[in-house]
């Protein structure tokens, strides 16, 4: 994940901000905002640039921590993403948030920090593309628990106690992946200890030779 601060004074104690200055505030707590309407805003300016750079909007949240707000923006893609992809996409979205500002349309007054990433393992599944980049993991959806074999137009195959059950999409809920652990006798430690009794085998045969 990635983070971006934006500070700075204005005259009159309004807050405006560039990269990497430090925080000057002169009034005690950030300004009173619609929360839930600034975060329609945000999401309004952040989504075509997600979609444009090659990703999926999965969350943008916004909440208050302390005087400043927090842009939590959570991006994914078949592909996976990368630190590289977190930090294109961060530069972006702050190249528009700072465009946003200079042309007077601020859409925080105030500090606001910007926090890039991807989701976790334990985001739910809620769109056919989640179920699809998690192919071959073991999920739980409507009181089952089976593996993603594959998914199509119509819905989602899983592998239920060996057997395959198709789910259609109007049918599935919201699922989840489930961890899964190694058992201790499946694991592969490989033949290091095997080699090394075999050594210490010969290192003592050879000193019975000697004497």
């Amino acid at each position: 994940m990635t983070q971006r601060g934006r500070a700075g004074a204005r005259p009159g104690g309004r807050q405006d901000g560039r990269r990497g200055q430090q925080e000057t505030r002169s009034t005690p707590v950030a300004p009173r905002i619609d929360l839930t309407a600034a975060r329609a805003k945000l999401r309004a300016l952040v989504e075509p640039v997600v979609t444009a750079a090659g990703y999926d909007l999965e969350d943008l949240t916004l909440t208050r921590a302390g005087r400043r707000f927090v842009v939590r923006v959570l991006v994914d893609t078949d592909g996976g993403v990368g630190l590289d992809d977190v930090a294109i996409v961060s530069r972006e979205i702050s190249a528009v948030l700072d465009a946003a500002d200079e042309s007077g349309g601020e859409l925080l007054a105030g500090e606001y920090q910007l926090e890039v990433g991807s989701p976790g393992v334990d985001r739910p599944l809620t769109e056919p593309r989640h179920w699809r980049r998690n192919t071959g993991r073991l999920v739980a959806v409507n009181g089952l628990t089976g593996r993603v074999l594959r998914t199509d137009d119509t819905g989602v195959t899983l592998d239920v106690d060996g057997a395959e059950r198709e789910v259609a999409w109007a049918d599935l809920g919201t699922g989840k992946v489930q961890i899964e652990f190694k058992r201790l006798d499946e694991a592969d430690f490989g033949d290091e200890d095997d080699d090394t009794d075999e050594e210490a085998d010969e290192i003592e045969d050879e000193g019975e030779g000697e004497e």
